[in-house]
Parts: C-alpha cells; sequence; structure tokens
C-alpha cells in the first residue's frame, strides 16, 4: 500500500509533553463499528464483560540513551547511542548519531575519564540507518548497573525535541505492570493503568494477565519507504507463558473477548496465535508488520493511544478498524483537541468485521 495513505496533518499543540495526573484522568475515545464515545479512562471497566481477558505488556524501560566518544588520531566526536535490541550478555544492537564518523572495531567511550575502567562499547557490525552492534568491555548484570548509572530515559524524539528528560520521566515512563527490563519505549497504552484501573476491571468479572514485548527504538521510525511492502520492522524479543497461554484458551472456549493493552501486547498475541487463534506457550523475536488487509487471529478490542502520522502503529490501528474508519477517528480527535503519543490520551478500538482476507467488511459495503 502506499504509505501516503496513512498521513494526517496533526497540530503540534496536541503533542503531549507530560501525563495527565492522576494516569487514569487521561481521556479515552470508544471507537464502536458505528459510533464515537468521549470518555475517560476510568470508564473503561464499564466497557467489558465478565469473562474478557485484558492482555498488558509487563516490560520495563532501561535508561538506554548513552552519550560517548569516540577518539581517532587524537580527535574527539561525540556520539548519542541508544540500544534498541540486547543481542548477547555483552552486546547490544543500538543507533547511533552521527554513525557516518564511526567505523568498525573503533570504540566509543561512555566515560569522561575515559580509562580502562570505564564503560566502553566496541563497533562489531553496522547496518543501514545508522545502527551498529555494539561490544562492551563489561557482560551480564555488571552491563545492565553501567548502562542504569549512566543511562538517560530514552524519550521519544517528539517529547525529546521539546524539553530535557528529567526525574519525573524515570517514574512517568513505565507502567503499573513494568517488571522485566529490557525495553527502551514504554508500551504507552499502559501507561494508564493505575492499581483502581486494574481493580475495576477484576470487579467487573475480568482478569488481567501480561505478556513480554521489550519495544526497541525501531517504533518510533517513520516510514520511509514508499510502499508498505518495502518497509523492513525491527525484530523485538517476546514471550508468552503457558499459564497466560491456558488463560486466552479458556477465554475463547467461553465466548469472551481478548482486549489487548497496546499495540504491543497486540504484536505478541497476534505472533504466538495458531491459525485458528488458540495459544500455547511462545518466546522468540517477532518483526510482524500488520498494515490493512491482515486476518487477525487473537484480538477483539484494542486499547490504544493515537500514534503519529505514516507510522508502523497508524497502519497497524488502520488495519485493526479500516483505514476509511481510523482516517474518521483521527479527525475526530483532532477537533476534539485529544492528546496525542507517548503522553497523550487513549482510545478503545473495536475491531472491525472481516472476511476471510482481511478485508473490512462494513467499508466493502460502503463503498
Amino acid at each position: 500500500m502506499n504509505v501516503d495513505l496513512f498521513e494526517f496533518d496533526l497540530p503540534e499543540s496536541l503533542i503531549a509533553l507530560r501525563p495527565a495526573s492522576p494516569r487514569d484522568s487521561a481521556r479515552m475515545l470508544v471507537v464502536e463499528p458505528e459510533r464515537l464515545l468521549d470518555q475517560r479512562i476510568t470508564d473503561l471497566a464499564g466497557f467489558l464483560r465478565a469473562g474478557d481477558v485484558v492482555v498488558a505488556n509487563d516490560t520495563k524501560v532501561i535508561p538506554a540513551r548513552l552519550v560517548g566518544v569516540r577518539i581517532r588520531d587524537g580527535h574527539q566526536a561525540r556520539m548519542t547511542v541508544t540500544l534498541h535490541k540486547r543481542e548477547g550478555l555483552d552486546r547490544w544492537r543500538a543507533f547511533v548519531k552521527p554513525a557516518k564518523k564511526l567505523h568498525l572495531d573503533e570504540t566509543v567511550q561512555f566515560d569522561a575519564q575515559q580509562t580502562a575502567e570505564g564503560l566502553s562499547a566496541c563497533v562489531v557490525e553496522k547496518a543501514e540507518g545508522g545502527e551498529v552492534v555494539f561490544e562492551f568491555n563489561r557482560s551480564g548484570a555488571a552491563l545492565d548497573r553501567a548502562i542504569a548509572e549512566r543511562g538517560s530515559m530514552p524519550l521519544p524524539p517528539y517529547i525529546a525535541s521539546h524539553r530535557a528528560e528529567d526525574k519525573a520521566d524515570r517514574h512517568d515512563y513505565q507502567t503499573l505492570f513494568a517488571t522485566h527490563e529490557g525495553a527502551v519505549a514504554a508500551p504507552t497504552a499502559g501507561l494508564h493503568f493505575t492499581p483502581a484501573v486494574k481493580a475495576a476491571i477484576e470487579q467487573c468479572g475480568a482478569s488481567v494477565i501480561t505478556v513480554t514485548l521489550h519495544v526497541g527504538a525501531g517504533t518510533f521510525l517513520p516510514v520511509k519507504a514508499e510502499d508498505t511492502a518495502d518497509h523492513r520492522m525491527h525484530s523485538e524479543w517476546g514471550s508468552l507463558s503457558s499459564e497466560a497461554a491456558n488463560i486466552l484458551n479458556d477465554c475463547r472456549q467461553r465466548g469472551g473477548r481478548i482486549v489487548a493493552v497496546g499495540t504491543t501486547s497486540l504484536r505478541v498475541l497476534e505472533t504466538a496465535a495458531k491459525p485458528d487463534g488458540s495459544f500455547e506457550a511462545w518466546q522468540g523475536d517477532t518483526a510482524i508488520f500488520i498494515t490493512p488487509g491482515y486476518r487477525f487471529k487473537a484480538v477483539d478490542l484494542l486499547f490504544t493511544n493515537f500514534h503519529l502520522p505514516r507510522s508502523t502503529l497508524f497502519m497497524l490501528v488502520s488495519a485493526f478498524c479500516g483505514l476509511e474508519r481510523i482516517q474518521a477517528v483521527y479527525r475526530y480527535a483532532i477537533e476534539q483537541k485529544y492528546r496525542f503519543y507517548s503522553y497523550g490520551d487513549a482510545c478503545l478500538l473495536y475491531r472491525a468485521a472481516q472476511d476471510a482476507k482481511g478485508v473490512d467488511i462494513l467499508s466493502e459495503t460502503r463503498s
């Protein structure tokens, strides 16, 4: 599909630079097949049924942005490094700026003292788009501690370009479910959840479970290809436990609905699901790229934030609701001044009815 189909104009004033306080006071646009409802996050449980299963991502964001120095022939070059996928106990795949000034086998020092005892990393692989693989001089837990001591929270570019990361972000950019360290971007739909919201969901007879997807910095990259078929997704590591698989299978058998909290949870579920929509334990890398025409196997409702134009996430929600429908939804959200992106408001999307080929039946009928 032509990527221009996923373009829209967003006033800069609607980009949220701080989350709502309290978190569950944010707005929620409920997108049913035939109507839109303006609600609040605190109303979420009212749209769920007994037997539904709400699936959140329990990844935890690490302070993955590092600043270092490359020294060559006595000359220094400052490097900004954003880690995005762990490749081993001492290896991370990362995006580097300016990558052109960094060669294979060169070392980046991440301590001002630039001594052998400081944290450093050697370039062992270079790829397109400023991507490199670093081999660090520390490993395992020791490397994790060193990154935590020196790194800063990797705020999305549309926030970082307006203000610096601060102490509040260390808390604000983690979800209620954050448990397993490894993400370099927050699963932002989960940022809206509070203990009260979770309790209300459980009180209505629905259940809340978690999966893991370590979100990479590739989630912020724009789609530069002219056609979606030419875009390369960066893989991310995820897992679905056998316990979670059993709960999801029971939900299906009872006629309950599966509600994904965020596109990251949805991508795990759609990767792990069998063609018949059943589940078994799964873990590994996923680079699933969901665009209109995709036939959903697992997820019935999607609770998510408002996404960037021309992004893979906007393409995903277009597949979920139908492109024409989601374009109308976003126009409405902009008119009503909903707050966009990571710290913004949310929407609850009902999946469009699809035929066996993944075509949105309602859109076909309207046309």
